[in-house]
């Protein structure tokens, strides 16, 4: 049996009016502020017109550590959202923007798949609403203001050894990683050693997903640190006087951009740090803002759940006084067998000893979901491979950890194949079982928390620290800094730094290589092993196949 392809069953959508979208959830069109007819941002005054109502039930969407057999995370989310609606809630979903690198390098599109999809799905993973751009352009003029401050005559005394801002771009480019700049000579400043990450990576994109509002967004852009000067104390944002011109960039990129699944139900789609990286969750003020017009809200924490999950408990939940009622930790039959040591090309034949293998991951996961004290449902994400001893297998693994795996068909069927599971994920949500906590508590040591992440979620012996990191982490609680929670720059493919060691590994140990004072954001990152804040491109990109068409369509988007 062949099957259409996401862009084509996206392309034969039919689309509602925003306006009609909006209506939907209590949004008038006074309201909205149209890009085309299919995508909207939500006006601030409107945000702040809701925040004295009762918020719905916050549901939280994770997976396993990704495979190349595919999860389908963000597939899951929108078919559990669309599930929620056909059996009669009121409910909405509310995930990240694409980030064009991964587009065109391995990942494809990101707005879900099958029939279980947000659109304008081209839109989405292209320039969108252009919020990407105007984080990097608010990233990029601060890095002009601190060159063009120390030319003029460095008043601040910025120690040019000791600029720690990097410049940003939103592709793939290994080549900028490590930069010499202003060469030249004379007119075009100091020569200093730079580098760029992706604009995902980018505090002002975390900032930007963690502000309350303009104000709060102005506060923490300012609070940034850029530099030190030679006695070592910080220079911030707000004494390069870049704050206020910033906060104007992002102005239109605060508001939450709303669009619609392909079963015409509303969804937010706004922010986009990664899990690997940064901390891997759509934006605060579209989360608080859809739990405030209905009464359930799905969304997606990017990664695995040692990733996207972890930070979603422990950075953004913490930050904007959020709890979920419920996790939804989604897994496939063919990512248990490939976790069973199966190669990608036999996944299609049954291995129900395979499964078995493999689910030791997906158990750990479960653990450390219910250690945040919420309760786990197990989506299977179906694949019309799985045989129902495989299927079995999963199931009953599932129920020796004390949870239950729902099988959903939403890729196939859209809302239809999810409502099963949108049915028990509603009982559990509004059975109010969750007692949901922090793993560490704020005023636990910066070092501790780095080792507590290690040690619970990754289950490491220990986080390697040498004594350069460990001082420099003190240095920080000595300036105020020490309440901050950690964000984790890890492989996802792996609770270890290896990414090829799967399953469930034990007796591993998490190289610590440098840590980093996210302090508008209010974060220390901890980068481990070797993972990269500005990715590369893959030997065969995917923008190799990306074209249009005879008819002016976009294809190779998958």
């Amino acid at each position: 049996m062949s099957y259409k392809s996401d862009i084509e069953i996206a392309r034969g959508a039919s689309k509602a009016l925003i306006q009609d979208i909006g209506a939907k959830i209590g949004i008038e069109s006074k309201d909205l502020l149209p890009y085309g007819h299919d995508k909207a941002k939500v006006s601030q005054s409107f945000i702040n017109s809701v925040q004295d109502r009762k918020n719905g039930k916050l549901i939280l969407v994770t997976a396993i550590n990704p495979t190349p057999a595919g999860e389908g995370k963000t597939t899951t989310t929108v078919g559990l959202g669309d599930g929620l609606n056909r059996i009669g809630k009121k409910a909405m979903v509310c995930i990240r923007e694409a980030s064009l690198g991964p587009n065109f390098g391995m990942k494809g599109g990101a707005a879900g798949g099958g029939y279980a999809q947000i659109v304008p799905m081209e839109d989405m993973n292209l320039h969108f609403t252009g919020d990407f751009h105007a984080i990097t352009s608010a990233h990029s003029l601060l890095s002009a203001m601190i060159d063009n401050h120390i030319y003029w005559g460095n008043e601040l005394d910025i120690d040019t050894r000791r600029v720690v801002w990097r410049r940003v771009v939103d592709m793939n480019d290994r080549a900028l990683r490590q930069i010499t700049t202003s060469l030249g000579g004379v007119s075009n400043g100091f020569p200093r050693e730079a580098g760029f990450d992706i604009t995902v990576a980018s505090e002002v994109m975390a900032i930007l997903c963690l502000a309350k509002d303009l104000t709060d967004l102005q506060k923490r852009l300012g609070d940034m640190i850029v530099a030190y000067r030679r006695d070592r104390s910080p220079v911030f944002a707000r004494d390069i006087k870049a704050d206020g011109a910033m906060t104007v960039l992002l102005k239109d990129a605060m508001q939450p951009n709303l669009v619609q699944t392909l079963e015409n139900n509303p969804a937010f789609v706004h922010g986009g740090p990664f899990a690997n990286i940064a901390h891997g969750c759509n934006s605060v003020i579209a989360t608080t803002t859809a739990l405030k017009l209905c009464d359930y809200v799905v969304t997606e924490a990017g990664f695995g759940a040692d990733l996207g999950a972890e930070k979603f408990l422990n950075i953004k939940c913490r930050k904007a006084g959020l709890a979920p009622s419920a996790v939804v930790l989604v897994a496939t039959v063919r990512a248990m067998k490939m976790n069973g040591g199966v190669a990608k090309a036999d996944l299609g034949a049954e291995n129900v000893d395979a499964v078995k293998a493999g689910c030791p991951n997906l158990g750990r996961h479960i653990e450390n979901l219910k250690s945040f004290g919420v309760p786990v449902v197990v989506a299977i994400n179906h694949f019309v491979t799985d045989t129902e001893a495989e299927v079995q297998a999963v199931k009953d693994f599932v129920a020796g950890q004390g949870s239950e795996a729902i099988v959903s068909q939403h890729w196939e069927f859209g809302g239809k194949g999810a409502e099963a599971l949108a049915t028990r994920v509603a009982e559990i949500a509004d059975a109010d079982m969750a007692n949901f906590a922090p793993i560490y508590a704020d005023e636990m040591p910066l070092a501790e928390k780095i080792q507590t992440i290690c040690k619970r979620i990754y289950r490491a012996d220990q986080a390697l620290m040498d004594q350069k990191i460990r001082n420099q982490l003190k240095d920080w609680e000595a300036q105020g800094y020490g309440h901050l929670p950690v964000c984790m720059a890890k492989t996802q493919y792996s609770f270890s730094t290896d990414p090829n060691l799967r399953g469930a590994p034990v007796g591993h140990s998490v190289p610590v290589r440098e840590v980093r004072l996210s302090a508008g954001a209010g974060f220390v990152v901890a980068v481990c092993g070797e993972i990269m804040t500005m990715p590369g491109l893959p030997r065969k990109p995917a923008a190799e196949t990306i074209m249009l068409n005879d008819a002016g369509e976009i294809e190779g988007l998958f």
